[in-house]
């Protein structure tokens, strides 16, 4: 595929976005991921239904320009929720694989938040080697389980961007929805006599998280609009979106903590649980220096093209 750059979804996938932020509503919104992290083995029965009900597995990221933009929008749902599911992996599956999803591993400590979803699984290192899952052992925060491998070849270099694109777009879910939680928060918080919205020092800080925010999200696609079309520099440009994303999150999250104060670490609020659950996708495969320098030994002096540049 190619064409001119696109930087924002259409209407249909925005509108299957939205129709996904509602069925998750639905289906029991943040009591999904209480309910999940109680019995990490009914998150298929939880979550499985619903997505299945949107017609999630029938999207083609890979080859349609307009599938990929649907993924995009049903990932930020998901990480708006929260969603206890690994629906970017399962989105990013090869098609030359007989597998039900794809997870980017770090080759040194393979890991993946698929934690009682017993599906066939495969995992790409940023080598591009695949390997065939034989293992999930453990259930660690976040639904983290260390995988046992088989390899299988080394042809996944076109896999890593689209799943690394993806992952950042739930990351950017869960940031919309750290910054709409603090922004009520704050109009219903008083000190002073006063709601906390209207001290300039919230305000600057939310107005530095929203720039961090909004930033991420022209980023997000970008990516998509690169790895869709596959442009030469795809994975450089995925890599980029989620040294951005990963940076964004840092700040993202500072604020929102910060704002929420003592509360909004404690399990009664949606922030804590947001936040926990963020850590995954922050953290693995390579956390925000590792996907630096990761970044930095691709390019080499070349430097970024496109709105990187």
């Amino acid at each position: 595929m190619d064409g001119p750059m696109i930087l924002d979804l259409s209407d249909d996938a925005l509108e299957y976005g939205r129709q996904a932020l509602r069925a998750f509503e639905a289906a029991g919104g943040d009591e999904l991921v209480l309910q999940a992290d109680a019995k990490p083995e009914n998150r298929e029965a939880l979550v499985g239904p619903v997505l299945t009900g949107l017609d999630a597995w029938d999207l083609d990221p890979r080859t349609d320009l307009d599938g990929a933009e649907a993924a995009a929008a049903l990932c930020r749902s998901a990480g708006y929720w929260a969603l206890p599911y690994p629906v970017a992996e399962r989105l990013s599956r090869p098609t030359d694989l007989d597998v039900d999803g794809l997870i980017v591993v770090d080759a040194a400590a393979p890991l993946g938040g698929v934690a009682g979803v017993r599906l066939r699984w495969a995992t790409v290192d940023l080598t591009g080697r695949r390997a065939d899952v034989t293992q999930v052992v453990g259930a660690g925060p976040g639904f983290t389980a260390r995988l046992e491998t088989t390899p299988l070849d080394e042809a996944g270099g076109d896999d890593i961007a689209l799943a690394l694109v993806l992952s950042g777009w739930t990351l950017l879910g869960m940031l919309d929805r750290a910054i709409g939680l603090t922004v009520e928060h704050v109009r219903l918080r008083e000190q002073f006599g006063q709601p906390l919205a209207r001290f300039q020092g919230v305000q600057f800080q939310l107005t530095d998280a929203e720039v961090e925010r909004s930033g991420t999200d022209i980023l997000a696609k970008h990516a998509l609009w690169s790895v869709s079309t596959g442009q030469p520099g795809a994975l450089e440009d995925a890599l980029s979106f989620r040294m951005a994303a990963l940076e964004a999150a840092e700040v993202v999250f500072r604020v929102c903590h910060q704002l929420h104060g003592a509360v909004g670490f404690c399990d009664e609020t949606t922030l804590s649980w947001l936040s926990r659950y963020s850590q995954p996708l922050r953290r693995l495969p390579l956390g925000v220096s590792a996907t630096r320098a990761e970044l930095s030994r691709r390019l080499g002096r070349r430097g970024l093209t496109g709105l990187y540049a």
